[in-house]
């Protein structure tokens, strides 16, 4: 991703200033959440692990066990999905991690 402006659906992401437009409202990110997003958008299509998420966003030991990502997805996604207990941007892989998509349906 080589833009500081990221658009998810009728969601304005600005990754110089961490601020974020939805229709509803507008807020800043935290730069934790801001680097998780980055990380998913960059490896969009793809599973991406907690344990990788742990090592390239947090710098922590992939061996860790923490719920710390799950939070930040979980607050990911009430930002920015349409329904956050049904994701069609960052959904859960049983077993495996974490996929994102920048339109629904996959």
């Amino acid at each position: 991703m080589e833009k500081s402006v990221y658009i998810l659906n009728n969601n304005e992401i600005n990754f110089d200033n961490l601020l974020c437009r939805t229709e509803e409202s507008e807020f800043q990110l935290t730069s934790q959440e801001a680097l998780v997003l980055k990380y998913l958008i960059q490896h969009k299509g793809k599973v991406v692990t907690r344990s990788e998420l742990l090592k390239n966003v947090w710098n922590v030991s992939a061996d860790m066990e923490t719920r710390t990502v799950d939070n930040f997805i979980a607050r990911l996604r009430k930002y920015f999905e349409p329904n956050p207990t049904k994701p069609v941007y960052i959904k859960s892989i049983r077993g495996a991690g974490y996929i994102f998509t920048d339109y629904a349906g996959v």
